[in-house]
């Protein structure tokens, strides 16, 4: 860590991606990885810490606090993703269960004191769907006046859903929660325009965030090629089940890893460009279930309440992913 680094608190729902989001947040410098709150999504939440205090361990954080969150979305039955990341959420990778036991905090504790002793320092990056951020601003709803910054993975704006034709996932698990969010943004901006925009990262930008196998040759070079890395190991094991996902589904033997172009979006904004907007969020039935709607033309008249991602520099992004990696201390 580097004199002046983000102060950081992650939302994952580990996953795959999730994953090598914390590794990331975890190899960079200019990141104060404070906490990482666990919520469901990609898999069901208890999956997700025991996941999350694992991955830490690889990386050799043992310092750094996992909080569980809400176990179910706000309003509707939980849907889990197995098919994307394997029946435990990191593919066919396996870690050595977590040693270092789970906070007894609330996740939505840990961000509301956080925020509250740090007040316009900390970062929240949201990598999941937005139920425990929805339960933190029950409990402080002057969150977005507190919070240094927010970036959330979530949402597609001028493209279409990976999940239905119009829902990117996180958005689609709990779409009453990620309502809740942007209101109370859209609220916070009306009273007080200093305070951040929060930062969407999209599948408009991040699914250009392509990982390849040529990549990992990178990386693993990069670590020596030690086949008893256990990082190394680790990354190809977890990834070789998301290439398969991807060359089934998306016709290309590799994977978007969404959630650490967020992390590195969060860390360097300049890798990105972004544009405010008007965003609601469907909640009702049917095939725009979870759809994030852009006010792209100003039709409804409403101020802007996100700043989402429309450009960006996602090969400056691969070639710091694997040389943060690449340097990461084994656990």
């Amino acid at each position: 860590m580097t004199k002046g680094a983000v102060p950081l608190i992650l939302d994952v729902d580990t996953g795959i991606d999730d994953a090598l989001a914390v590794l990331y947040a975890a190899a960079s410098p200019d990141a104060d990885l404070l906490a990482v709150t666990c919520v469901s999504g990609n898999i069901q939440a208890r999956q997700v810490e025991q996941n999350t205090r694992a991955v830490l361990e690889l990386a050799s954080r043992v310092d750094v606090e996992v909080a569980l969150g809400r176990e179910t979305p706000l309003v509707k039955a939980l849907e889990i993703a197995p098919d994307t990341h394997g029946p435990h959420g990191l593919g066919y990778a396996q870690l050595p269960p977590p040693t270092r036991p789970l906070s007894a905090r609330h996740a939505a504790e840990v961000i509301g004191d956080a925020v509250r002793g740090r007040p316009g320092e900390i970062t929240l990056v949201t990598l999941g769907p937005l139920t425990n951020l929805a339960v933190a601003l029950e409990r402080e709803p002057a969150l977005p006046r507190l919070l240094g910054g927010f970036v959330l993975m979530g949402g597609a704006f001028k493209t279409s859903g990976n999940t239905t034709p119009t829902s990117e996932w996180n958005v689609y698990v709990d779409p009453d929660a990620a309502k809740r969010v942007f209101e109370a943004w859209g609220a916070a901006l009306a009273d007080n325009p200093t305070i951040p925009y929060p930062l969407a990262m999209g599948l408009d930008l991040t699914e250009r965030a392509r990982l390849l196998p040529e990549h990992l040759a990178q990386l693993a070079a990069a670590r020596g090629d030690d086949p008893n890395d256990p990082v190394a190991r680790f990354v190809d094991d977890a990834l070789r089940f998301y290439f398969e996902y991807h060359e089934r589904n998306e016709g290309f033997y590799g994977a978007f890893v969404h959630d650490p172009f967020t992390v590195a979006a969060a860390l360097d904004r300049s890798l990105v460009v972004a544009q405010p907007v008007f965003v609601d969020v469907e909640t009702g039935s049917g095939l725009a279930h979870g759809m994030t709607i852009a006010d792209w033309r100003e039709l409804t008249g409403r101020p802007p309440n996100l700043n989402v991602a429309v450009d960006g520099d996602a090969e400056a992004f691969i070639t710091r992913f694997i040389e943060r990696l690449g340097r990461l201390r084994r656990g």
